[in-house]
């Protein structure tokens, strides 16, 4: 349900494209790294993976499963909450391995959490934390997703996200998403999430290239 609402709102609130290399390939039991920049951005990455046919699980701050309606239908969909700074965060990744194993397709916002930033500008992806190397260890293969523009329907203060929220779908903002092709992060960790940093920031950097009014 999630997908499909994201497939059909997104495109309302702005100008939404999405490319991928040739060999970008969604294969059952995928996990899929994303930057991470806006509180809407979680929208703009499930509608891309819906394009391509996918009904993703999403790795997601707990605290989305004390909202009124959203938290019943992240439950019902499989959504996995991440407990961070406590001692059930490691269950997130638990559940991620089995919903791998079980031939989903898993979303993971590797860099733990939004720019402090309230300006409406991308930037290059925050350091990584270790959570994705420690997740495809499993041997699961990490799409890298870049996506550019969200910033520009909602960023900055709770007044400032609410009005861009609001007046998007007049001023049609542009959005892209851009899919890597899949790797392999074997190694240890440090190294492991140095590559899936870099394949990510590359996926961005062709996003934000491509994004809908870009000179």
């Amino acid at each position: 349900m999630l997908s499909t609402v994201a497939r059909t709102v997104v495109p309302l609130l702005g100008r939404f494209t999405v490319t991928a290399d040739e060999a970008a390939v969604l294969a059952p039991g995928s996990i899929v790294a994303a930057n991470h920049s806006s509180l809407v951005d979680p929208g703009v990455v499930l509608a891309a993976v819906r394009r391509r046919g996918v009904e993703p699980v999403v790795l997601a701050t707990a605290g989305l499963w004390r909202i009124p309606l959203l938290g019943g239908a992240l439950a019902r969909e499989g959504h996995i909450p991440v407990h961070r700074g406590s001692a059930r965060a490691a269950e997130a990744l638990d559940a991620a391995a089995d919903a791998l194993a079980a031939g989903r397709v898993v979303v993971i916002y590797p860099e733990g959490r939004l720019p402090r930033r309230t300006d409406a500008a991308d930037g290059p992806p925050a350091p990584f934390r270790t959570g994705l190397a420690r997740l495809a260890a499993t041997g699961a293969p990490v799409v890298p997703l870049g996506q550019a523009g969200a910033r520009r329907i909602s960023s900055g203060s709770t007044a400032k996200q609410l009005a861009g929220l609001a007046t998007a779908p007049l001023r049609r903002p542009g959005v892209h998403v851009h899919f890597g092709a899949p790797l392999r992060l074997d190694g240890d960790v440090a190294t492991a999430t140095a590559r899936a940093h870099a394949a990510v920031t590359a996926a961005w950097r062709t996003a934000a290239a491509r994004l809908p009014g870009a000179s």
